[in-house]
């Protein structure tokens, strides 16, 4: 999990990777998580994107979620 800009014209999007799961189930988890941070995201080839930066609240959500989550970077 990262926030990142590179592409998104200055806009900063978490990155969330490394799922193990189908489209379906990532969907799922896709509108859990963007209910949760109150923003806008999209599933792209197997990676989660929110709009902006919700890396710790998204850490913490994950992990209750029993997750294996981690700040890439940190």
């Amino acid at each position: 999990m990262q926030a990142s800009r590179k592409g998104r014209k200055g806009k900063t999007v978490t990155v969330i990777s490394g799922f193990q799961q189908q489209p379906e189930s990532l969907a799922e988890l896709l509108k859990k998580l963007k209910t949760q941070c109150g923003a806008g995201g999209a599933v792209k080839e197997n990676t989660i994107e929110i709009q902006g930066d919700h890396t710790q609240k998204l850490l913490e959500i994950l992990t209750n979620m029993e997750y294996k989550a981690k700040i890439s970077g940190r």
